[in-house]
């Protein structure tokens, strides 16, 4: 049996996978900017995991859990004021006449 490299090839008129990700990240750039940091928080305390003196494990844990989940909730509240801005403050100054 051969390896097919190109055994999926997505329906005619579909994206692909990749092509799906860009276009999902230019229409809202803070979704990767919330994994990232959420990501990097995860690591960073993992990586501080010997460090932690005498405190419980399961403590350093909620601790990270709590740090991860308040960058990716950040960046959604982020995400909303900015839409909130694009869709409300600008057209409005852009249309003034109308309601």
């Amino acid at each position: 049996m051969s390896a097919n490299k190109g055994w999926w090839v997505p329906p005619e008129g579909e994206d692909s996978v990749s092509q799906k990700f860009l276009r999902k990240t230019r229409e809202s750039p803070l979704v990767p900017a919330g994994l990232g940091g959420c990501l990097a928080v995860a690591a960073y305390r993992i990586y501080r995991l010997k460090a932690r003196g005498s405190t419980k494990m399961s403590i350093h844990l909620i601790h990270t859990r709590v740090a991860a989940q308040a960058c990716a909730v950040g960046a959604v509240m982020l995400g909303a004021v900015y839409t909130m801005y694009r869709d409300y403050v600008k057209r409005t100054a852009q249309n003034p006449g109308e309601k």
